[in-house]
């Protein structure tokens, strides 16, 4: 009886490691649809909070539709580029005009439909021009910039509910500024309380004021829009552009409320 009792043991101890085996392999397909079902929970909650602004949102449906920049002039003909916007995204882009005739046939049809993929792509006029295409590429980042603007403002605008005309686009223009070299007079558009677009309808020319304006205005141009405010930096070479655009900005901004 003495050496029956350790092999009883064993038997029983291996028996028990079979039930625990036979336990666990149960339970596996159990546990397995539950993980599954857990799983598909979360993408649908995902989901649902995806559709809700869409559904609920003024901004997403104020900012979807179509936009078209201004017509640009160039060397070689008018460039016109359109928008296809959704939820505030670009999501086709087309010249509606473009140089045609001759060479130009060939080099529109080369480089517009590049841009058009650069556009969505970037999201922005921040594109690389067409080799071979430079007019035909400018003209086009100038128009989508325009369209950009616009796509902007209206999003602004449509995006505040009971004081829509308040926050609409409007453009304003600033005194002028009189310099050393010239009279200097900004002009803004301002939507939502935000600088959207700046542009110098006055600035120094003749002689070396025409190269130093076209290095420093598009310069003072940018900053103000990102900066929002008169306080930029000044252009280095062009201190008395720099400082008549400040003051007139200033004047334009102090008009526009801001």
């Amino acid at each position: 009886m003495r050496k029956s009792h350790p092999i009883r043991r064993v038997v029983l101890a291996t028996a028990a490691t079979v039930s625990g085996v036979v336990l666990l392999l149960s339970l596996k397909p159990a546990s397995g649809p539950a993980a599954v079902s857990a799983g598909g929970a979360a993408p649908q909650q995902t989901v649902a909070g995806q559709q809700a602004p869409q559904g609920g949102s003024q901004a997403a449906g104020a900012s979807s539709g179509t936009v078209t920049g201004d017509a640009t002039q160039t060397q070689y003909g008018t460039v016109q580029v359109r928008l296809t916007v959704a939820g505030g995204k670009i999501t086709k882009a087309e010249a509606v005009q473009a140089p045609k005739g001759g060479l130009s046939d060939q080099k529109t049809a080369m480089a517009v439909p590049k841009l058009n993929q650069e556009a969505v792509a970037a999201q922005s006029a921040q594109i690389d021009a067409v080799s071979g295409a430079t007019y035909t590429s400018d003209g086009y980042k100038k128009s989508l910039q325009s369209a950009l603007d616009r796509m902007k403002s209206a999003g602004s605008g449509s995006s505040s509910t009971g004081n829509s005309g308040a926050a609409q686009a409007r453009t304003v223009t600033g005194k002028v500024a009189q310099t050393q070299y010239g009279p200097v007079q900004v002009r803004i558009t301002v939507a939502g309380g935000k600088i959207t677009k700046a542009e110098a309808v006055q600035a120094p020319k003749g002689g070396l004021s025409d190269q130093k304006t076209a290095m420093a205005v598009p310069k003072l141009n940018q900053e103000a829009v990102a900066a929002g405010t008169a306080h930029i930096d000044a252009v280095s070479g062009a201190t008395y552009t720099s400082t008549g655009y400040r003051q007139s900005l200033q004047s334009a901004l102090d008009q526009a409320g801001g």
